[in-house]
């Protein structure tokens, strides 16, 4: 991917406003879920402050790999452990909360995942590309751009190598 595709971006205060915004749409719908689960990374963020707004303090993670840098993806997600285990959330409301629906890839995977496990699933997610798998049941903006967020814009400050990691410049 160029520098020269057109991005959406988002900085912090925006990503404020946005999930605010995006609690507000869930609440207005009269939707109270009993947990938020997270697809990490980027959905740790909004799992967080949907959490704090929607007053739900059940937040889990589901750690999945699909995307490897900008454009760059595997053939199919795969969860990373530990592996969430639903046993105990039977008669639970889960929303899964992610940073962005591209593909729809990685959140039908979670989304099947808890389907036949918990009472209910729904989705919330700041951004929706319109060839994703998933139709979210709550979306604060749609595009079809590559997503800078203001926690993956700049270069990590690790490295992390086989034996270790190593700090780079700032």
């Amino acid at each position: 991917m160029s520098n020269s595709v057109l991005r959406e971006e988002m900085d912090w205060p925006l990503y404020g406003r946005g999930v605010r915004e995006l609690a507000t749409m869930i609440a207005e719908d009269h939707y109270r879920p009993d947990m938020i689960l997270a697809i990490a990374r980027g959905g740790l963020f909004c799992a967080g402050s949907l959490g704090y707004a929607l007053s739900v303090k059940n937040v889990y993670v589901m750690n999945c790999e699909y995307y490897t840098g900008v454009g760059e993806r595997l053939e199919v997600p795969v969860v990373l452990p530990p592996q969430l285990d639903l046993v105990d959330h039977r008669d639970s409301r889960i929303l899964i909360a992610d940073d962005v629906a591209d593909t729809g890839h990685t959140l039908k995977m979670v989304y099947d995942y808890c389907l036949d496990e918990v009472a209910e699933v729904r989705s919330a997610v700041l951004y929706e590309k319109p060839h994703s798998l998933v139709n979210c049941d709550y979306v604060w903006r749609h595009t079809d751009r590559w997503i800078n967020f203001p926690w993956s814009t700049l270069p990590p400050v690790v490295e992390l190598a086989d034996a270790g990691f190593q700090v780079l410049d700032a």
